[in-house]
This record gives C-alpha cells, sequence and structure tokens, in this order.
C-alpha cells in the first residue's frame, strides 16, 4: 500500500520539510513468512527480505539492518561532503561502508552498533581539519541523530593522499 509523500515546502529557495516513503507487504507468519519492501522512487522494487536473509546467509533477500546502514552511510556521506564544501574543500571522492550490528538481548534483538568506515579524498585538507569535519558529520547527519539510542556509533576517517 503506497503511501502519498507530502509536498516539500520552499522558503527562499531552502527546502522546510521533506517526505519520503517505503513500503512493506508481508505474507504468512513469523519464520516461514515473506516480505517485499518498496520505495517510492522504484529502488527498490518488491525487493524480498525474510528470516534467512536477515538471521541466516540466505543473499536473494535484503533485511532492515543492510537497509538502515545503507542509509546511514548515504547520509554521513553527504554530510561530509557539504561540511567539507562549507569549510572550503571539495571532496573528489568519498566512500563509506556502514556495519550494522543486530545482537540478541533478552528475548529480542536491539542493534548495538554502527561502525563507519570513510575513505575520502579531499585535496588540500590537514589530517586534523579532516578528522575534525568527518566527526562534525557523524555528530550531525539527520540518521546518526535519529539512531542516537544505538549505544555505539564508531567512525574510522582516512584520508586518501
Amino acid at each position: 500500500m503506497a503511501v502519498p509523500a507530502i509536498a516539500a515546502h520552499h522558503s527562499a529557495g531552502a527546502v522546510a520539510m521533506i517526505e519520503k516513503n517505503a513500503s512493506v507487504h508481508w505474507e504468512g507468519r513469523g519464520k516461514e513468512g515473506q516480505g517485499q519492501v518498496s520505495t517510492e522512487t522504484g529502488a527498490l522494487q518488491a525487493y524480498p527480505y525474510g528470516f534467512g536473509s536477515r538471521f541466516e546467509d540466505d543473499r536473494r533477500g535484503s533485511n532492515p539492518e543492510e537497509l538502515l546502514g545503507a542509509a546511514h552511510a548515504a547520509c554521513f556521506t553527504m554530510a561530509f561532503s557539504f561540511a567539507c564544501d562549507k569549510a572550503g574543500f571539495a571532496t573528489t571522492a568519498v566512500d563509506t561502508r556502514a556495519a550494522v550490528r543486530l545482537a540478541k538481548q533478552g528475548e529480542g534483538f536491539v542493534i548495538d552498533r554502527i561502525a563507519l568506515q570513510l575513505d575520502a579524498a579531499v585535496p588540500g585538507i590537514d589530517e586534523a581539519m579532516f578528522q575534525q569535519l568527518a566527526q562534525s558529520a557523524k555528530e550531525n547527519c539527520p540518521l546518526s541523530k535519529a539512531l542516537a539510542s544505538v549505544p555505539s556509533i564508531t567512525l574510522v576517517a582516512t584520508l586518501r593522499r
């Protein structure tokens, strides 16, 4: 079932609100069930996920943790590039990996760690400024803020020379 998008409100060229949508359809019970995830852009269209792709090694489907990791890596990468621009440095290549760990806790599970790895080429920047901008992006990207309940969000940032 598609959810209607709310249009962005523009004031003086700035975007005030944006809402993006994703949907899931699930059939079946628990471990035997199978879901399909879709995004409004069509990047994912009825993409499968289920117990096997989440808790076992079934590579035929996705899982919430890898989707969360992709979203966090994308948000952080943009925040880092924007921070570099604001500081007067142009990023030429930025690669980010996010490892999201799902751990057993009592009767359920919890995401207890997200490990970000940044590898970037930023001509003319020194190591101290690079680390400062990377850390600031980690702390201030909207997804890092939304994920503040995760006990450990780490960052290893490597400046390509």
